[in-house]
């Protein structure tokens, strides 16, 4: 049983391998139409969400599935106390496949410690978002043809957003060079860096004004301020007009360049970009319908993917993360894991911080 609960768990073979079923299920998607007939997906969501819960919910009707699940916890046995673990326990006795989405770092994993079926991770907290990632290299694959070697500049809330950290991971998987352009106050986590030079030996070109890259650029990638996940003592109305993308912003780009956004957008990204042949961010949206398809099947067996083993360690350290879930779930014991054979290095197993002290 195969979960996908980080982009950086996997080879690039394995995405490379979800993109040309995808390629497949957007040519003949009635060809699939059966695939999932007599499965059912769970849909956990703990946090709100438009587009990840509906469309791995479309895209298991696609397939002949059927959904259950909830999108408001309140309405579920957590509102009485029960933990992730159990909760895991008790909807593979009823599901076939998991998608989760949590305000806690981690707890996808501890859903997939705990379940009989595969656990997909639809975000948790400002760590990971796999599948947005499996959608955003699928569109830039489409529409440039490759992804190797272009000039990926990720831009906006880097620090508190988990869909540029996955995407950093995707890309230099793939041997794209990374831009990160942020806002002082909002770059990209150190310890986002150091996981991305120890995987992929990854070269960052950090910046904070678009204007001095703009004309470099290939994938210009806009995310809005994560206004739900500021801490204490940052205040949203200052930053929240610190960078707005229209077509002012882009005038000096490459004629080919493509412009692409998770979504939802709050003030970030202009309206009047919508009908630039440009922007590509509904056509990614779209994209990722067919993506989660292709990853539903290969995950209830399509496909054979092969996540990459690390060792795993258990310390009494616990992590340094105030948002990891080993800090929340007062079962779990803290687990690290080593990315490479041999490394002193150790990163936490549920949200990818390292331990004091790891370099």
């Amino acid at each position: 049983m195969i979960d996908f609960i980080a982009i950086d768990r996997f080879r690039k073979e394995d995405l490379e391998a979800l993109f040309e079923l995808t390629d497949e299920v957007i040519s003949d998607p009635f060809k699939f139409g059966s695939k999932c007939r007599g499965k059912i997906l769970a849909t956990l969501f703990y946090e709100p969400s438009t587009r990840t819960r509906l469309s791995f919910e479309s895209a298991m009707l696609r397939l002949g599935g059927s959904t259950l699940g909830f999108a408001e916890p309140s309405t579920s046995s957590v509102a009485k106390g029960e933990t992730l673990a159990d909760t895991a326990r008790m909807v593979s006795n009823y599901a076939d496949i998991i998608v989760i989405r949590h305000p806690l770092a981690g707890a996808p994993q501890v859903v997939a410690d705990h379940s009989d079926a595969p656990v997909i991770n639809g975000g948790d907290d400002s760590n990971q978002h796999p599948t947005q990632t499996l959608m955003d290299l699928y569109t830039i694959r489409r529409c440039k043809g490759r992804i190797e070697g272009l000039n990926i500049g990720i831009l906006g809330d880097l620090r508190y957003g988990r869909a540029p950290h996955s995407l950093a991971y995707g890309a230099a998987m793939f041997g794209a060079r990374i831009i990160n352009i942020a806002p002082p106050g909002l770059e990209m986590p150190d310890h986002v860096l150091l996981r991305l030079k120890k995987l992929y030996n990854a070269e960052v070109l950090n910046v904070t004004d678009l204007s001095e890259v703009i004309s470099e650029l290939d994938v210009l990638y806009v995310n809005r301020l994560q206004k739900e996940r500021l801490p204490e003592g940052v205040d949203y109305e200052s930053i929240k007009d610190s960078y707005v993308i229209n077509r002012k912003a882009v005038e000096r780009s490459k004629p080919d360049l493509i412009i692409m956004h998770p979504l939802p957008r709050v003030n970030e990204l202009a309206y009047e970009l919508d009908d630039d042949p440009r922007a590509k961010y509904f056509e990614q949206a779209r994209n990722g319908l067919f993506v989660r398809m292709a990853l539903i099947i290969s995950l209830l067996g399509e496909l054979e993917l092969k996540p990459i083993e690390r060792e795993r360690v258990e310390l009494e350290r616990r992590c340094p993360n105030p948002r990891c879930v080993s800090n929340h779930e007062p079962y779990l014991k803290p687990s690290y894991e080593r990315l490479l054979p041999g490394d002193e290095a150790l990163f936490c197993l549920y949200c990818g911080f390292p331990l004091e002290g790891t370099r």
